[in-house]
């Protein structure tokens, strides 16, 4: 009896293990499109997208990019606090965080 419930979970765990999907194949990978982009450039690719601006004094913002100028990005929908948006000056952000995986 204990060898036959033995054979059954080894063919149930050999057979997950078959039918499991690979998770790296998947994978998404950010590249950059050229060697000299810029902060301005990687936020222009994440406009409507929530990113994560650290600025160079490490304080750190969540929002959502809503445009980009020649020196400072509007973030719209700031994380923790419902009623703001803010302006920071591009010369300030030290990097960009940004979200290329699902769940």
């Amino acid at each position: 009896m204990i060898k036959n419930i033995l054979c059954v979970a080894m063919l149930v765990v050999s057979g997950m293990a078959v039918q499991a999907p690979n998770v790296f194949a998947d994978e998404q990978k950010y590249e950059m499109k050229s060697a000299a982009a810029t902060v301005k450039d990687v936020l222009s690719e994440n406009i409507n997208k929530r990113v994560i601006v650290r600025m160079d004094t490490g304080d750190t913002l969540e929002g959502t990019v809503s445009k980009v100028g020649d020196s400072l990005v509007h973030l719209s929908k700031i994380s923790g606090r419902d009623f703001y948006d803010a302006v920071v000056l591009m010369d300030k952000i030290s990097a960009v965080l940004f979200k290329v995986r699902g769940n």
